[in-house]
């Protein structure tokens, strides 16, 4: 397939861009499916593996490992690699994962399969996110990087609950083999779509290494662990808040989740436009918008509508993606990839990290809604870290403005 022509104004609405950018999308979409479906399919899992359910749920955490391990080590060995044909082979390696945890035949061995299945999953959005952003104009790479995210954040609205559904009425297996084709038809609508795009000029595993010596990459990578991670301490509990706090039945609680995917795609969009408009304030003004509206959880949990509302506008928080990704992309110099797929696992030790610490404050005998708490404080960690990046930037351009105005 020929090169796109040079970025323009008009790219975004190029046929040819967009068909790339869905074909992009749609892998996103089957690793945003295959990462949350298995959350709701615990207890089949559990009485297929004759384990508990928290034995179960550690199968959601083999895979989140695969994708803090996998993004920084796919990065540095595939550097060189031509972009259409790595995403081809993320994708193939994905979907072949998820194919292979459908006929896992233990506990022990779906807990590997996972980790597999999640070592493609930081590079490959990392890498998509490069591409989407190298076919447009400067002031659009953040909207670009937000159309491809769609799949991500749609799967949370669609590929999930259908992937659910699948699973309670034909076994967990079958959601994982839904996944796997899923996979499998974006590496192929990838492969027709992409253009031949080269790695950079030079690209290596030892340039790539080179963004580990950069302050602000990690400054930007610990913004969004410990920032991001606000959302993930709330939303972890959230279904037994709305059942205890708010008193709403079982078959409601997927309507309000329903409502943080929704949530999920207007933050992503939203955020996106404002990131190419002002990039560091919308990273600033998106962690004190979270610090709210996880504070909001405090008041809204014991009112259905409010906090229907409330989960919502959490959902929003998501805007944070888009800006870091752009804002990794302009401090990692030539180590580009790495910085990009490591961005994701930061997103998962946010998972993690989010998890943990709301937990902590359940187990601490604080109540359900003490994770608003937490969330609102991760949320100004992450603000902190983004000043100190920000203290760092102004200081190390100091001296070349006074060199400049002293000329």
């Amino acid at each position: 397939m020929p090169a796109h022509p040079a970025p323009t104004e008009n790219t975004a609405t190029d046929p040819a861009f967009r068909t790339t950018v869905w074909a992009l999308g749609l892998g996103g979409f089957a690793i945003g499916t295959g990462e949350f479906v298995i959350m709701g399919l615990l207890p089949e899992v559990a009485t297929s593996l004759a384990v508990s359910i928290p034995q179960a749920g550690h199968v959601i955490s083999a895979y989140a490992l695969g994708v803090v391990v996998g993004a920084p080590l796919l990065a540095i060995l595939t550097a060189h690699w031509p972009r259409r044909m790595l995403l081809v082979v993320l994708m193939v390696l994905f979907g072949l994962g998820n194919l292979a945890s459908a006929a896992a035949p233990g506990y022990w061995s779906l807990n590997l399969l996972r980790f597999i299945a999640g070592m493609p999953h930081g590079t490959y959005f990392g890498v998509a996110s490069l591409v989407a952003a190298s076919l447009v104009p400067p002031g659009r790479r953040a909207q670009a990087v937000g159309l491809m995210m769609l799949g991500l954040t749609g799967a949370t609205l669609i590929g999930v609950p259908m992937a659910a559904w699948l699973g309670q009425h034909w076994g967990w297996r079958s959601a994982f083999v839904l996944v796997g084709v899923i996979a499998l038809l974006a590496s192929v609508l990838i492969h027709r779509a992409l253009p031949h795009i080269p790695a950079p000029e030079g690209a290596s595993p030892l340039r790539e290494l080179g963004a580990l010596k950069n302050a602000q990459v990690w400054l930007t990578l610990g913004t969004g662990a410990i920032g991001f991670g606000g959302m993930f301490a709330v939303f972890s509990y959230i279904k037994p808040t709305l059942i205890e706090v708010t008193g709403l039945s079982l078959g409601a609680v997927p309507l309000v989740l329903a409502l943080f995917g929704v949530g999920m795609i207007a933050g992503n969009l939203v955020g996106a436009r404002l990131a190419d408009k002002a990039l560091l304030p919308t990273i600033g003004g998106t962690l004190v918008w979270s610090a709210l509206v996880l504070l909001l959880m405090q008041l809204t949990a014991p009112h259905a509508a409010a906090v229907s509302f409330n989960v919502l506008l959490v959902g929003t928080v998501v805007a944070l993606a888009p800006a870091l990704q752009i804002r990794l992309m302009d401090v990692a110099g030539d180590a580009q990839a790495l910085a990009a797929a490591l961005n994701h696992s930061a997103f998962n030790l946010a998972n993690a990290l989010g998890a943990w610490l709301g937990g902590l404050a359940i187990a601490a005998g604080l109540g359900w809604t003490s994770t608003g708490w937490v969330g609102a404080l991760l949320a100004v960690g992450g603000m902190v870290v983004f000043a100190a990046s920000m203290w760092l930037q102004r200081r190390r351009s100091a001296p070349l403005v006074a060199a400049t105005q002293g000329s």
